[in-house]
């Protein structure tokens, strides 16, 4: 490996995604620099100036301008921290979080653009090879990090994921049979065929590019109610906060949405998921003993009450 080889590739790789071509730029009418900052906003919660400007690497002058531009654009708010008068919380607007979501959602039509000519024997090669270049260019930590999860709606294959992993995990963790991936894949399917975007939603919790959780939020048949389900976290992805940001996104989601309570099932047996629906004051409405999955297990319901009104 030498020098030129890196070079040559940064060339190769800029004329793959047009970078150097603003007429034709997925950013426009964005800087590279700018789209960056609105992308850590949007998936980053609670951020201050300083910590845009340490995890970006930016001088800070330059990103100073650019949240100065943004927010004469009505895109973003600084206030002051909570924590530390001194240090200044950056917050999206509405406005803000379009332009946020437009770029993702070019972005991820520029990469499916690109894998769409990648055939589909080499897709797990390329995805191992990008791996392998962040593992040895990247700090070097050992262990993952909360700052490299992203939560995004899901993209193809991955309600597929859902079903197989929260197969496998409950069955491994818990001994449920197929009874459980059955149950699952119904849920999913319902949600697939018929759903309504406004007011329903799935969410993958990412890591270093791969699906490591999942949850759900869909209607209930009670009017103006919600309903949170299939939460899933992998075992070696926890410790994160990666159930905490899922658990709040629905509640966020529900309650923007014009929901009036928002509920869930589970079983006594999940007491990590119990006390994570506790944090965010979910309230256990009832319980009853049931024989479901293979097992004999006691099925709770939870309640969340958010607002009066609501969504129908």
């Amino acid at each position: 490996m030498t020098v030129q080889d890196i070079r040559s590739f940064n060339r190769f790789y800029t004329n793959v995604i047009g970078a150097l071509d603003y007429g034709r730029h997925l950013y426009a009418p964005y800087t590279l620099t700018e789209s960056r900052v609105l992308y850590e906003l949007a998936h980053t919660e609670h951020v201050d100036a300083a910590d845009l400007r340490a995890r970006l690497s930016l001088d800070s002058g330059y990103l100073s301008r650019i949240l100065g531009k943004f927010e004469r654009a009505g895109l973003v708010e600084r206030a002051s921290s909570g924590d530390d008068a001194r240090r200044r919380r950056v917050t999206l607007t509405a406005r803000g979080r379009e332009a946020a979501d437009l770029l993702d959602e070019r972005s991820r039509e520029a990469v499916g653009s690109l894998l769409s000519t990648v055939p589909a024997g080499d897709r797990e090669r390329l995805s191992q090879a990008l791996r392998t270049v962040r593992e040895v260019l990247g700090d070097g930590r050992a262990a993952p990090h909360p700052d490299n999860v992203l939560l995004r709606e899901p993209g193809p294959g991955d309600l597929g994921w859902i079903v197989a992993r929260n197969g496998a995990v409950y069955a491994a963790e818990f001994g449920w049979n197929a009874d459980y991936e059955g149950l699952v894949a119904r849920i999913v399917a319902d949600f697939a065929q018929d759903h309504d975007p406004h007011l329903e939603r799935v969410w993958i919790a990412e890591l270093d590019g791969r699906p490591v959780g999942c949850v759900m939020c869909v209607r209930d048949a009670a009017p103006g109610t919600a309903r949170l389900r299939l939460l899933l976290v992998e075992p070696e992805a926890r410790g994160l906060g990666i159930g905490d940001r899922l658990v709040r996104a629905v509640v966020d989601f529900a309650r923007g949405v014009g929901y009036r309570e928002l509920v869930l099932w589970t079983n006594d047996v999940l007491k990590a998921a119990r006390s994570l629906y506790q944090r965010h004051g979910f309230v256990l409405a009832g319980e009853e003993p049931h024989r479901s999955f293979g097992a004999d297990l006691t099925g709770q319901d939870w309640r969340l009450p958010l607002r009066d009104g609501g969504a129908g």
